[in-house]
């Protein structure tokens, strides 16, 4: 189908760069290489560009800079690793001032104890004037320590707080494409799986819409690439104003959107893809330097709704034959399961 074809391609080209660079070929050097390749993540296509283009060699504390650099969840996975120390260190401090406050109370339980055990026996006036200032002065010192354990905690609290809000923060930026601001295809995978769950248990209506920006590669190769990230960005703010509530727009990768539309059948969803299309269809690219207006955008989008028991995988290849059709009949242009079109092609395919 239209995107196998494509990843294998980038795969290919990937496979090349790292052959002529000498790079050994791990998943995490061709995850650099492949995302180089298909243009999906900007960092990337400018720094490799850069070092191809002087043709620097990839050493190994080199890629693994770019990784830490250019790469969302290599980021994510060190800042967790610092969030983690931190809240381990947190932990263990507030675990000592607790042991220490379980110690004091045990202490003064004690002192209680036995000063019970010494009202029961004879004493004289002097003798117990000094059991009760002793039993004041335990008080007052149990007093103090519980107030400062208290201050404390609230500290370790507010401490905790942050951590958390850094986390969430950590989360979100691991679920965010950095380029166009809509999910990843990280955060993509989490939505389908949740909408998968939906179709199963309740019966919801879960369309899937795949979209396409057509012709992107000329746009690249024409105008560069921060002319393409400016399509980019253009598209997913187009996708981003026309959902909703529970739905998610993500960057699939490259030039490639997917939106999942819950609670939206088949023709809803499909109006709406029509009415992204042609939304997107009113924009015009123009170069902000001179103000020359460089091409109208377009973009093709093929249209699956989830069926009972259906896996996500499937759902996606048939959204994916549906976006192929599309470009098959002229591209800038909605298709979906159910159009006669796709008949044909099938039939022609066969």
């Amino acid at each position: 189908m239209f995107k196998q074809d494509r990843e294998q391609a980038f795969a290919k080209t990937a496979l090349a760069l790292m052959g002529g660079a000498g790079v050994v070929a791990t998943p995490e050097n061709f995850e650099l290489f492949y995302a180089y390749a298909s243009g999906e993540n900007p960092a990337i296509t400018q720094v490799m560009g850069a070092i191809i283009e002087s043709k620097r060699p990839f050493t190994p504390e080199l890629l693994a800079d770019l990784r830490l650099r250019c790469l969302s969840g290599a980021r994510a996975a060190q800042s967790m690793e610092v969030l983690g120390g931190n809240m381990g260190t947190l932990i263990d401090d507030i675990m000592g001032k607790l042991e220490s406050s379980a110690r004091d109370t045990a202490n003064y339980k004690d002192a209680l104890s036995a000063a019970t055990g010494e009202l029961g026996s004879e004493r004289n006036p002097a003798d117990l004037r000094k059991l009760v200032d002793g039993l004041i002065a335990a008080t007052r010192a149990m007093e103090v320590r519980a107030k400062s354990l208290e201050g404390e905690l609230q500290a370790s609290s507010q401490q905790v707080s942050e951590l958390r809000t850094k986390l969430a923060d950590v989360r979100k930026e691991s679920m965010t494409d950095p380029l166009t601001g809509l999910s990843n295809r990280k955060a993509f995978d989490e939505a389908l799986l949740a909408a998968t769950t939906a179709v199963a248990r309740d019966g919801e209506d879960v369309t899937l819409l795949l979209c396409d920006i057509d012709h992107f590669k000329r746009f690249n190769d024409t105008w560069g690439h921060q002319t393409g990230d400016q399509v980019l960005r253009l598209v997913a703010s187009c996708l981003g104003e026309n959902i909703k509530g529970r739905d998610t727009a993500a960057r699939y990768g490259g030039e490639e959107f997917a939106v999942l539309l819950r609670a939206t059948g088949l023709d809803a969803a499909t109006r709406l893809a029509n009415q992204i299309r042609a939304m997107v269809e009113t924009k015009k690219l123009v170069k902000k330097s001179t103000g020359d207006v460089l091409g109208a955008i377009t973009i093709s989008i093929g249209v699956a709704q989830f069926g009972d028991g259906e896996t996500g995988e499937a759902v996606i290849r048939r959204a994916d034959a549906c976006l192929y059709g599309a470009k098959h009949n002229g591209r800038n242009l909605v298709i979906n399961q159910d159009d006669t079109r796709m008949a044909a092609l099938e039939t022609s395919a066969a």
